[in-house]
């Protein structure tokens, strides 16, 4: 086997490697092969967690829950009391609240109403939900069928001390985040946020707020990267529209490089007269530039400015998310110090209408995913699939993934498909 690539160079110079037709798997592979996380940790209010990832081990400083508690409302008692083949009536002897527990003693033939959460008495062992019991006159009777420790929830069940609670390069979520307070926490270690810089590129591309001349279309794909950037929770810097000439192309990527992690761009990185992107990354940086295998998003350079990582997206508005949530959103995930970056889920439906493709790429066609009646999930896409139709990505709320091998399908085909929600 191989020795493992140690620069991009080697990479382009391996025989698996194909810059013309790169396989999506491939793609991705290689991009991972290449990211170093950054380091730098800060120490934040808990609060100020969300959406970040933890640079340290989240240790429990106590037992959760605290103490044996009740899962419900009902009567605590000694389970040696019950009866297997006949009811029994105990003596109420008071109640037990959540945070204002029953202090007393609890002897054979009494019982202790108690609330959800509320302490559990040391002597009792067992909770009868109040539904299975029947109260009058300062006493209960309870059936038959009850298991020792039933409806108890014991100190430590959840998170011992010293136990690991949260890891390290895990997100912090609303989840995370309950439960770093529940443990009393007020803050915690974090990686600093990412820094992302980047920039559109071409004279065709008029900011908002300007007039359009011939030939020229506002720039939208600043917006979705910013929109995909901050939904990550990345510290973007927007930095414009820049000129088609390579004094212009230049000088960005050199602030850029200086000023972020990440130096994204789109548009430029095709063959034509005016695409000055790989001209520069020529001159200032080491970059493999892949013609993936993949509509829309053919496209793609990833390499480095110096310490920065880069990207090169395409120009289309729906190659530009198409590639950014294929490839750019997991290599982001693993940057920012993520240890285990989700795999986007993906799952097979019916085709409820026929679909058209040309063996040869992967495709990854916007759909719209629905529910029938029996349960069963179908998808029919969005309609004519151009990778210059943003539209058709607000319309959707999949994609459907169709390997290189496969044609036109006909209705009632199952295909793969990657949910938008939580994803995008």
């Amino acid at each position: 086997m191989s020795a493992a690539p140690t620069s991009l160079k080697d990479l382009a110079a391996a025989d698996d490697y194909d810059p013309n037709s790169m396989p999506v798997a491939k793609a991705r592979s290689h991009i991972r092969a290449f990211l170093t996380p950054i380091s730098t940790v800060e120490r934040v209010a808990v609060r100020s967690a969300l959406g970040r990832i933890l640079a340290e081990d989240i240790v429990s400083p106590i037992n959760v829950p605290g103490h044996d508690n009740s899962a419900m409302d009902g009567y605590a008692v000694r389970h040696a009391d019950l009866k297997a083949d006949a009811d029994v009536t105990l003596e109420v002897i008071g109640t037990s609240f959540a945070g204002k527990p029953y202090l007393g003693a609890v002897r054979s033939g009494m019982a202790v109403r108690i609330m959800t959460g509320a302490v559990i008495p040391p002597d009792c062992d067992t909770v009868i939900p109040q539904e299975r019991a029947k109260a009058a006159d300062g006493k209960v009777t309870l059936g038959t069928g009850v298991r020792k420790g039933q409806n108890a929830r014991y100190a430590g069940e959840d998170l011992k001390i010293g136990q690991v609670a949260l890891q390290r390069g895990q997100p912090v979520r609303p989840a995370e985040l309950g439960l770093i307070a529940s443990l009393g926490i007020g803050e915690v270690a974090v990686y600093r946020r990412l820094r992302v810089a980047f920039f559109s590129t071409g004279d065709e591309l008029v900011g908002i707020g300007g007039s359009l001349g011939p030939g020229q279309i506002f720039d939208s794909n600043r917006y979705t990267l910013f929109g995909m950037l901050t939904d990550l929770g990345c510290e973007v810097i927007d930095m414009g529209v820049i000129r088609d000439t390579p004094e212009a192309v230049e000088a960005a990527f050199v602030q850029a490089a200086a000023a972020a992690d990440v130096v994204m761009t789109s548009g430029g990185v095709s063959v034509g007269d005016a695409d000055y992107v790989k001209q520069m990354l020529d001159r200032l940086g080491e970059v493999l530039f892949w013609k993936i295998a993949m509509k829309p998003g053919r496209p793609l350079a990833f390499g480095k400015i110096g310490a920065a990582h880069f990207f090169g997206l395409p120009g289309n508005p729906v190659a530009v998310m198409v590639t950014f949530y294929q490839f750019v959103r997991e290599a982001l995930q693993i940057l920012m110090g993520q240890t285990a970056t989700p795999l986007v889920p993906t799952f097979q439906a019916v085709l409820s209408a026929p679909l058209k493709k040309a063996p040869g790429r992967t495709e990854f066609q916007r759909g719209i995913l629905s529910a029938g009646p029996d349960g069963r999930w179908s998808v029919r896409v969005t309609g004519d699939q151009g990778s210059g139709i943003l539209s058709s990505m607000s319309q959707a709320n999949c994609f459907v993934v169709l390997s290189d091998g496969t044609g036109n399908l006909d209705a009632g085909a199952l295909v793969d498909v990657q949910a938008f929600e939580g994803v995008l």
